[in-house]
C-alpha cells in the first residue's frame, strides 16, 4: 500500500469506510452520517468560496485507560497558534488533489505522518465532518475523522512545528472536573479542557465539545467555571 506522503502519477484513492470499527466508535460514525455544519459551529465557509482548504485529522485509538484521542501542541516559535493543543493538520498542498472531493483526506493522513510521524497505511477513516470556518487564519478547515487500526509509533518530528504529540482518553475529555469555559482577552468564550498542564480550547475545543455532544458522551458540565487563555496547571 503507498503511505499517503508518496508522490504518485495521480492522488492516491483515500476510502471511506464503516466496517470494522470498534462497536464504542459507532455512536461517532452515525453522528458523522447527519451532523450539519450549523450544528458543529456558527463559523462557517464564505459564501463567496474565499478562504484557504485545509484538513485536520481527528484520529481515535485505544490505549491503556480505553478510547483515547490524538493531539499535538503546536511550537511556541510559531507565528499562528503558538503553543497550542490541537488536531494535527494544516493546509492542503497541490499534490492532495481535488479539495471538495479527497483531497482534505489526503491532506489530512499526509500532515498527521508529517507532524506526527504515525504510519497513515495503520489509519482508517471513517467519516468526514462538514467544511468549518477560522476566521482569525482564513482558514477553510475539514475534520477527518479516522480510526487508529494499527497503531504506530508517535513523536515530534520538526521541533520548529510541533512541540509535542501525545493522546488523551476519551474519559478524561468527558470527566466534567476537566470540562471549563475559556475566557478570550476579548471577553469571546468557547469550550475548553483541562489536559494536564495544557488548555485545549479554539477551535479543537469546539469540534471535540460537539462530537461529545452529538456522539451521546457528553456528561453535564459546570459552564460557569471559567479560565483565561493563559491557564496553567
Amino acid at each position: 500500500m503507498t503511505r499517503a506522503s508518496e508522490k504518485q502519477d495521480g492522488p492516491v484513492d483515500v476510502p471511506v469506510r464503516r466496517a470494522g470499527l470498534p462497536p464504542w466508535l459507532e455512536p461517532v460514525a452515525r453522528a458523522s452520517e447527519s451532523i450539519k455544519p450549523g450544528q458543529l459551529s456558527r463559523f462557517l465557509p464564505p459564501e463567496s468560496g474565499a478562504g484557504r482548504q485545509s484538513a485536520v485529522l481527528i484520529l481515535f485509538g485505544e490505549g491503556d485507560q480505553g478510547p483515547e484521542l490524538l493531539l499535538m501542541e503546536r511550537a511556541s516559535s510559531l507565528r499562528s497558534h503558538a503553543g497550542q493543543p490541537s488536531f494535527p493538520g494544516g493546509a492542503l498542498d497541490p499534490e492532495d488533489g481535488d479539495p471538495h472531493a479527497s483531497g482534505p483526506l489526503r491532506a489530512a493522513l499526509r500532515e498527521a505522518e508529517e507532524e506526527t510521524g504515525l504510519d497513515p497505511e495503520g489509519v482508517q477513516i471513517f467519516g468526514v465532518l462538514p467544511k468549518l470556518y477560522i476566521p482569525v487564519s482564513g482558514f477553510v478547515v475539514t475534520p477527518v475523522l479516522a480510526w487508529w487500526r494499527e497503531p504506530s509509533a508517535i513523536g515530534v518530528v520538526d521541533p520548529g512545528e510541533t512541540a509535542r504529540v501525545f493522546t488523551v482518553p476519551v474519559a478524561h475529555l468527558t470527566d466534567p472536573e476537566h470540562r471549563v469555559t475559556a475566557v478570550h482577552p476579548r471577553g469571546h468564550q468557547g469550550p475548553a479542557f483541562l489536559v494536564g498542564s495544557a488548555l485545549v480550547w479554539g477551535f479543537t475545543a469546539g469540534v471535540i465539545d460537539r462530537i461529545l455532544h452529538y456522539s451521546g458522551w457528553e456528561r453535564p458540565w459546570d459552564r460557569s467555571r471559567q479560565v483565561p487563555l493563559d491557564w496553567h496547571a
